[in-house]
């Protein structure tokens, strides 16, 4: 039976499967690991009622809305509106709008910063060992964990465009936590989602990330654990890494500022 890491000892975590994601690319790309953990983040996010559709479809509307509402400024700025009538139609419209960006603007900009924060914190340190999503009230008290696990020697990027690689692997994990019930279980209520990541301790960016030397994760909670695995790997992709060189015990946890607060969605009363 497996030991616990950290010398926690032996639990039912420690003794969670992995789920083994394939791809038959050469190598797997720092930069398809940011594609691979966005397109996670933003499928928990949804399944879990934690957002009321897919990030695509969110960051569309926002910018949507951000759009409309400057033509209705300068629709009202102009003193040749039509009527009373069409005023105050564009004055009522311009609330709701203003409105509707309220409600998204928070999230848009939270998950923007996760984004920048995980893409710089890939470019940095790309043998990461390894990227929680923990969603619930703090890390400390997760109510579902997905641990995401790279091969330690991987390409590094310096173009973090989408890939075929990336596209797979999404895929791939996607239609996998589909078919073992992700979000089946969730309960009611707006929650957050915190990104994890264990590195090396020399690893620095305390802007977008903090280090968390004694956390522990929650025995009670099992997580869903991927890996991630490419055909073949050779020792070339190490050469552009940077100069933090670490063992075994100087990878620490690193937890991002940036936390996802859900939002409040609203819901139909099933009919009798």
């Amino acid at each position: 039976m497996p030991a616990m890491e950290n010398g926690e000892g032996t639990s039912e975590m420690a003794m969670a499967e992995f789920t083994n994601i394939d791809t038959t690319a050469d190598s797997i790309a720092c930069s398809d690991i940011f594609h691979v953990v966005t397109d996670i983040m933003g499928f928990v996010l949804f399944m879990h009622q934690q957002i009321p559709s897919v990030l695509q479809d969110i960051t569309h509307e926002f910018d949507d809305l951000r759009s409309e509402f400057e033509e209705l400024e300068v629709e009202l700025a102009k003193s040749e509106v039509n009527s009373k009538l069409a005023r105050r139609k564009q004055a009522t419209r311009k609330r709701e709008v203003k409105m509707g960006i309220r409600r998204l603007e928070k999230l848009v900009n939270c998950i923007s910063n996760l984004k920048t924060a995980l893409q710089l914190m890939i470019s940095q340190t790309p043998n990461v060992e390894k990227i929680s999503l923990v969603l619930g009230p703090s890390p400390l008290r997760p109510l579902h964990v997905y641990e995401l696990n790279f091969s330690q020697e991987r390409a590094v990027s310096t173009d973090f465009g989408r890939t075929k690689v990336a596209e797979t692997l999404s895929r791939k994990a996607i239609r996998m936590m589909i078919s073992k019930g992700t979000g089946s279980d969730s309960s009611g209520g707006p929650t957050k989602l915190f990104l994890m990541v264990k590195a090396p301790s020399c690893f620095n960016l305390p802007l977008h990330f903090l280090p968390k030397r004694e956390f522990r994760a929650n025995r009670k909670t099992v997580p869903f654990r991927l890996r991630f695995r490419c055909r073949s790997q050779g020792p070339e992709m190490n050469a552009q890494l940077n100069d933090c060189h670490p063992t075994a015990t100087d990878f620490i946890w690193f937890q991002c500022r940036h936390a996802i607060k859900g939002l409040a969605l609203e819901t139909t009363p099933l009919e009798d």
